[in-house]
C-alpha cells in the first residue's frame, strides 16, 4: 500500500501542468488550435558595426552603439584611448581633409569612419578690409566650428596660413569652443571694417602625405552630399534615436545640395544635414509662407530671412506649378 503511494505521487509529479505552463524540458508543447498560427519570433535589429581609423595614421578599431555625433565621437575616442575633444571632425571613406567627405547626418553601412583629431595650434591676424572674409563655416556636431571653403581672391584666401579643415578656437581671444557654425559666421560678418583681429586656429593633425594640402571652393567644385556605399544608410538626429533608413533619392540630393548652396550665399556656412532637414519641411509645406512658419517655430535660432526661407522651397517645389 505504501509503494502503491509514492508511485501514484510520482505519476503526479510528472504529468505535465495544462497549457504547457512548467512542462519538464523536452515535453512539446500543444499543437496551436486549428486556425490560429504559431507567433512570430521577434525580429532581430541587425548590428551596425562600423570600422574606424585615426586619420594622421593608426590601427583599425570597431565601434557600435552610438546614437548621435557626440556618442560616436566619444565611441572612436574609446577605441584610441584619446578624449573626444581631441576630435575636429570625421571624414567617410578617406584619410585626407575632404570637405566633399565630412561625415554628416547619415553613415553608409559600408562606409568607413575617418578621425581628424587636434594637431598644432596657430593665430593670425586679419584686417578686414571687405565685409566678407571669403570663409565658408561648418560644425561638427559636438562644438567645434571650423573652415570648410576658402574663396578664391578672399581677403582670407591672402593669408597662406590659414587652411580648409582649421578649427576656429577664438577670435581675438574670445573663446568660440560650443558655437554652433552660424554664430561663428555671425560674429565674422559683424565685425568692423579696416580692424584688425586675431584668429587662433588649430589644424588636424597630418600625416607625411597631408602636408602643404590646402584646399580652396571654385565655381567648378563637384556637389556635394551624404557619401554612401550602399543603399542604407544610418541617420543621426540631433534628438532622437538614430534610424535605419533608405538612402535619399537623387531628386532629394540636388534639392539638399542648392538649399546648401543658399546656405552658403545667404549665412556663410554650409550643413547637408540642414539642407536635408530644410528640404523634408519644404515637401510637407503647401506654400512658402506654410514653410516660413516651420522654420521660425523649429529652426528659429537661425533667424532665416523670408526670402530665404521663399528661395529654398521654390528650390524643393517648384516642380508642383510653382503655387505660392
Amino acid at each position: 500500500m505504501r509503494r502503491a503511494g509514492r508511485r501514484g505521487r510520482q505519476a503526479q509529479e510528472e504529468r505535465p501542468m495544462e497549457n504547457g505552463v512548467g512542462q519538464e524540458p523536452g515535453v512539446p508543447e500543444p499543437p496551436p488550435a486549428e486556425g490560429t498560427s504559431a507567433p512570430r519570433p521577434p525580429r532581430a535589429r541587425p548590428r551596425l558595426v562600423f570600422r574606424t581609423q585615426l586619420a594622421h595614421g593608426s590601427p583599425t578599431g570597431r565601434i557600435e552603439g552610438f546614437t548621435n555625433v557626440k556618442e560616436l565621437y566619444g565611441k572612436i575616442a574609446e577605441v584610441f584611448g584619446i578624449s573626444p575633444t581631441e576630435i575636429l571632425f570625421c571624414t567617410l571613406n578617406t584619410h585626407k581633409v575632404d570637405m566633399q567627405k565630412l561625415l554628416g547626418g547619415q553613415i553608409g553601412l559600408e562606409d568607413f569612419i575617418f578621425a581628424h583629431v587636434r594637431g598644432e595650434t596657430k593665430e593670425v591676424e586679419v584686417t578686414k578690409t571687405e565685409d566678407a572674409l571669403g570663409l565658408t563655416i561648418t560644425d561638427n556636431g559636438a562644438g567645434y566650428a571650423f573652415i570648410k571653403r576658402i574663396k578664391e581672391g578672399s581677403i582670407i584666401n591672402r593669408i597662406q596660413a590659414v587652411c580648409v579643415g582649421d578649427s576656429i578656437e577664438a577670435i581675438n581671444d574670445h573663446t568660440i569652443v560650443g558655437c554652433r557654425h552660424y554664430e561663428v559666421a555671425r560674429m565674422l560678418r559683424e565685425l568692423p571694417r579696416a580692424q584688425p583681429f586675431t584668429l587662433r586656429l588649430v589644424q588636424p593633425k597630418k600625416a607625411f602625405d597631408m602636408i602643404g594640402q590646402r584646399t580652396r571652393s571654385s565655381s567648378k567644385c563637384p556637389p556635394e552630399g551624404r557619401v554612401s556605399s550602399g543603399k542604407e544608410t544610418l541617420r543621426l538626429r540631433a534628438q532622437g534615436p538614430a534610424t535605419l533608413q533608405e538612402g535619399p533619392s537623387a531628386v532629394e540630393e540636388e534639392a539638399a545640395r542648392c538649399v546648401d548652396d543658399l546656405l552658403e550665399s545667404y549665412m556663410g556656412i554650409r550643413d547637408c544635414e540642414l539642407a536635408a532637414t530644410m528640404v523634408e519641411m519644404a515637401k510637407c509645406s503647401p506654400s512658402a509662407a506654410a514653410l516660413a512658419c516651420a522654420v521660425d517655430s523649429v529652426l528659429g535660432e537661425f533667424a532665416f530671412p523670408q526670402e530665404f526661407v521663399a528661395e529654398v522651397w521654390a528650390a524643393v517645389c517648384s516642380p508642383r506649378g510653382g503655387q505660392e
